[in-house]
């Protein structure tokens, strides 16, 4: 994973091995939870914790926060997997999870209860979030608060052994109800869950809570620097707490800003209902922000973590431009994808002075730039497929392609002229008629006279058929969380976010394996779809050639 660059997280490592805190160890943590699929949000985090064990000579552990059984399935752990994978992060033997801590998490429970520091809570709910108090007003204790250890010892052994329905008991710290920190009054560390767990199966009835399983995996686990989102800063003082009350080695907690980004929401709850209401086709829909969906729409790991590497990583939140992401995008994939001809709004030629059963090979290199991207063979015939928008009938001003009388090269191939163009009663073009100079091969012009146009084009009777899916931003607006009012963030769906369409591609695209990634020339680059069939095969678009990032750039160097 590539360095970020200096920053505050960054510094205060450097600081701790200066001063032989973890005595110069550095062991970092991806955490996820197992109950949906990883998104750009999760990326940052990815290469934030994996990048810093790698510049530092560290490692960076793998660890499902699955302490909640209700939400959580394997195969978000098997998706989870893979894309930490693809990202680039190497867990290498170092895949934990919070449940293999249960029984362990359960013992310092119990030591907590002997050391006063915690109780078991007959309150509802409802009812603890009522005695909690408010921003101004001090929280009141639990009636149950001043249980006896061994009442609450022996309550707690109760709710592990399975006696208690859900909802009727909990155990919560013993901190301080009048803390200006709400997280601090006497938070909740267990309660009861009778559900099926996708590794204890029904082993455990009660479940850690979040900052409780956290802190103490981490502890566990040797973790030196336990990074996370804003979000956590006011945990950070329980975080703190547990592993104070117990006495047990203490990782640092240090928060950054989580990524915002325009045009995309990044909640999972959000997440969820688009994909639990339909609106889009799954976790991997191509719109989705869903790392499994930018990668079934063709964006390369390494883009993504160029775009985390230029937006940094701050202490205040903020929100990044989309151009930027597509900025990233094509940078990677200009370098990367080689270059062939589709045409995706097709116009018939006929180039009438071609002999009719005659078929050329044209050798095309893979990239301009790069010859170890190897070359292809191109057929072209008598009758071939260009894109609708290379003629007009009326060309405007400084139109360099095809119009009648005038000439245009095709690309590696000829130079042709446009002698007539054929419409339908009701204005619409069917085909144009053109003829080529036999002299031109290769599309060299071989008497010096200039010929400023060059268009892409595909042999008709060659041609593969493919369907296209040109894939668009899923919301409308920058801000998709500022709803009319009574509405809500589903109101601001963009609906032209997928258009499908079919097209003609040269026929060396049907080898193309699912997910890789092409640019059609002068159109835009594409992914090849799982979904293709062998006589039909599915393109997903990645990114249009316009680079709007560059031209904000410039204008802002202006």
């Amino acid at each position: 994973m590539e360095n970020t660059g200096q920053d505050f997280i960054r510094s205060r490592i450097e600081e701790d091995n200066a001063n032989g805190r973890f005595q110069g160890r550095v062991q970092t943590r991806f955490p996820p939870e197992p109950n949906g699929f990883l998104h750009l949000g999760h990326a940052k985090s990815i290469c934030l914790n994996f990048g810093i064990a790698s510049e530092y000579g560290g490692k960076c552990n793998l660890r499902f926060d699955d302490t909640n059984p209700v939400r959580e399935e394997q195969a978000y752990v098997d998706a989870i997997r893979e894309d930490v994978k693809w990202l680039g992060g190497d867990w290498e033997d170092r895949q934990f999870y919070a449940s293999d801590y249960f029984q362990k998490l359960y013992d310092y429970a119990e030591e907590l209860i002997r050391r006063g520091k915690a109780y078991v809570d007959d309150l509802s709910a409802d009812e603890i979030r009522e005695y909690r108090g408010t921003l101004t007003e001090p929280g009141r204790e639990s009636p149950f608060r001043n249980r006896p250890v061994e009442e609450n010892l022996d309550l707690f052994r109760r709710m592990r052994a399975g006696e208690f329905e859900e909802g009727s008991k909990v155990l919560r710290a013993k901190i301080d109800m009048a803390a200006p920190n709400l997280v601090m009054r006497d938070p909740t560390l267990y309660r009861i869950r009778k559900a099926r767990h996708h590794r204890t199966c029904e082993d455990w009835p009660i479940y850690p809570m979040y900052d409780y399983a956290h802190c103490l995996s981490d502890s566990l686990e040797g973790i030196t620097h336990s990074l996370c989102t804003l979000e956590f800063v006011n945990n950070r003082e329980l975080y703190d707490w547990i592993l104070d009350a117990l006495g047990v080695y203490h990782p640092q907690q240090i928060e950054f800003a989580r990524l915002n980004l325009e045009y995309t929401v990044l909640s999972k709850r959000k997440l969820i209902q688009l994909v639990r209401d339909g609106h889009v086709a799954g976790w991997d829909d191509p719109r989705m922000p869903t790392l499994s969906g930018l990668r079934r729409r063709g964006v390369p790991p390494a883009a993504l973590r160029e775009f985390i590497r230029r937006i940094g990583v701050a202490r205040a939140d903020s929100t990044v431009e989309y151009a930027l992401l597509e900025h990233c995008i094509r940078e990677e994939l200009n370098a990367k994808a080689p270059r062939v001809m589709a045409v995706l709004d097709p116009v018939r030629v006929i180039i009438e002075n071609y002999p009719e059963d005659q078929v050329e090979e044209f050798e095309m290199p893979y990239h301009p730039e790069d010859a170890s991207f190897g070359s292809r063979m191109v057929p072209f015939s008598r009758e071939l497929f260009i894109e609708r928008d290379d003629f007009r009938l009326d060309p405007p001003p400084k139109y360099h392609r095809l119009s009648p009388g005038a000439e245009v090269r095709l690309r590696h191939a000829y130079l042709v002229t446009c002698r007539e163009a054929i419409y339908d009663s009701d204005g619409n073009l069917l085909e144009l008629r053109c003829v080529y100079d036999p002299a031109s091969r290769g599309g060299q012009s071989p008497d010096g006279r200039k010929v400023r146009g060059t268009i892409h084009w595909v042999s008709a009777k060659h041609a593969l058929n493919a369907l296209i899916r040109n894939y668009d931003k899923l919301f409308s607006v920058p801000d998709p969380d500022r709803a009319p009012e009574g509405g809500s963030f589903i109101d601001n769906l963009n609906p032209e976010s997928l258009q499908t369409g079919e097209a003609w591609l040269e026929p060396a695209l049907a080898s193309l394996s699912p997910g890789e990634t092409v640019q059609f020339e002068r159109l835009g680059y594409y992914c090849k779809d799982p979904d293709s069939l062998s006589d039909m095969p599915v393109f997903n678009r990645t990114a249009t050639l316009r680079d709007t990032w560059a031209k904000l750039e410039k204008k802002a160097g202006a």
